[in-house]
């Protein structure tokens, strides 16, 4: 999907009401907050993701004379509205939180400052890219928790839904911690190591199977993983495989990056077996490699198990994030501009968890200062200050008798939110995808153990400052008051 080809990438009802605040005038500057509700994977964080192509597509975001044409064949727009569609482009403010970086519900991944009409015009696709990429590498993340201080390797494209999917969701899963991809289109456009060995079909495509081994050495003696178990792994495939290895020794050209691949059975004691036999052979710096429809619990039961796994490989897990196909984002109006003050809105609904934060908001980061772990995040108004030397006094929204008091000089605060776009022009220089891979794991040693765990992990608390609360519960009495 080429950015310069995404302009008609939105649900119809954006553009109807586009054309209805284009007839009644209505150019007022707007505030959208895009966040989510639930961590994903029932977990303690989500890893932002995405940012680059949202930006790519702000950038390029433009009506052809192709796409207005269609447009006009539907029968609903006006001339007058196709004609300001010839020649649009975004003019607003755009602030993101950096990719890479850990967040929590109910906090602004991005924040939209723009004319209405083009502040709705951008949703869906923002959505749409926002949602996708930070479920994959907060997925990602996951599982590279789980394998510790193992490489692990996505190859999920086959099962992805769809090529898009498969390339962005290969570039969000080395975010969130793989240390490379066997998508080699995901490798050339962002930059990432191109990972893989052969499949089974090159073992049965030769009379046998120490000859198809051996053969693939010889090509490619400098990242030589043998794959095992196409016939019996412990009475064929391992000792070809160590005959190879050690052919190549007595040679005197001994391979570099080699070793073997399972991607069947019982891979706890399988892999035990084989490191025994690997040891015993004389070659202790062999990789043992595993896939076979892995997860990041599987791989925390594997490793608990004592299995001897030094590299994983993870497909269709983790790139359609199977227990977790969707992330819950959404994309709400926070506040209206009238006389050049912003004038707080809110969404009730029945559901208190539905009920949005209103008004132009920023977030601040709150750091224990002893061990630089994350506190709290606290979404404030915009323009609000605080004195890391005065106590603060934190509590939930939701249950306001919850409080914590964090005395001063024992906490340090971050604004999270970056100004990315201005007046229509993008002015924010992503890092690369190893770059940002960096960051997430410097982001993620903030995190508590408890944050991290899979099952019921502690919550990182996302809290009101006093201004926001007062707002929003100004605004909630003045929607709420009945007459009598």
């Amino acid at each position: 999907m080429e950015p310069n080809k995404m302009s008609l990438l939105t649900d119809l009802y954006e553009l109807t009401m586009m054309q209805g605040y284009f007839k009644t005038n209505n150019r007022s500057r707007v505030v959208f907050d895009l966040f989510y509700r639930d961590n994903p994977c029932g977990g303690g964080y989500a890893i932002c993701c995405g940012l680059q192509q949202a930006l790519d597509y702000i950038e390029n975001l433009s009506f052809s004379d192709e796409e207005v044409k269609y447009l006009d064949s539907l029968g609903i727009f006006d001339e007058d509205f196709l004609e300001y569609l010839r020649g649009f482009h975004f003019s607003g403010d755009i602030y993101a939180i950096p990719e890479g970086t850990v967040v929590f519900p109910r906090e602004s991944l991005v924040k939209v400052v723009a004319p209405s009409m083009e502040a709705q015009l951008v949703e869906t696709a923002l959505l749409n890219i926002i949602n996708h990429q930070t479920l994959i590498a907060t997925k990602a993340a996951r599982v590279c928790y789980a394998a510790g201080n193992d490489g692990v390797m996505e190859f999920g494209l086959r099962r992805a839904q769809g090529p898009d999917a498969g390339t962005y969701g290969a570039r969000a899963a080395v975010i969130g911690g793989c240390n490379g991809t066997s998508n080699v289109l995901a490798a050339k456009m962002f930059d990432v190591p191109a990972k893989g060995t052969h499949a089974h079909s090159w073992i049965m495509s030769f009379p046998d199977e120490y000859t198809a081994f051996r053969r693939y050495a010889e090509l490619y003696p400098q990242g030589c993983i043998l794959l095992i178990d196409t016939y019996d792994t412990l009475e064929s495939g391992l000792p070809n495989a160590i005959r190879v290895f050690q052919e190549f020794k007595d040679e005197g050209h001994p391979l570099k990056s080699y070793g073997i691949r399972m991607d069947s059975g019982d891979l706890a004691y399988l892999s035990k077996e084989v490191r025994r036999r690997l040891d015993e052979a004389g070659f202790p710096d062999a990789i043992i490699s595993a896939s076979n429809d892995l997860d990041e619990y599987l791989i925390e039961s594997l490793k608990q198990q004592g299995a001897t796994i030094t590299s994983w490989g993870v497909g269709t897990s983790m790139i359609i994030s199977r227990d977790c196909p969707a992330l819950g984002g959404v994309y709400k109006l926070a506040a209206i501009e009238q006389n050049g003050e912003f004038i707080p809105k809110i969404k009730l609904s029945e559901n208190t968890e539905k009920n949005t934060n209103p008004g132009n908001k920023d977030i601040f980061r709150i750091y224990d200062k002893a061990t630089g772990k994350i506190r709290a995040d606290l979404i404030c108004m915009n323009g609000e200050t605080f004195d890391e030397s005065q106590d603060m006094v934190l509590f939930d929204p939701k249950e306001t008798w919850k409080k914590t008091k964090l005395k001063g000089g024992t906490y340090t605060m971050r604004p999270l939110l970056e100004h990315v776009v201005d007046g229509g022009k993008v002015v924010y220089k992503s890092p690369s995808v190893m770059e940002i891979r960096d960051i997430r794991q410097k982001e993620m040693d903030t995190l508590w153990d408890e944050n991290k765990r899979f099952s019921n992990p502690s919550q990182v608390y996302v809290d009101l400052s006093d201004k926001l609360y007062d707002t929003k519960s100004k605004v909630l009495d003045e929607l709420t008051k009945v007459k009598f």
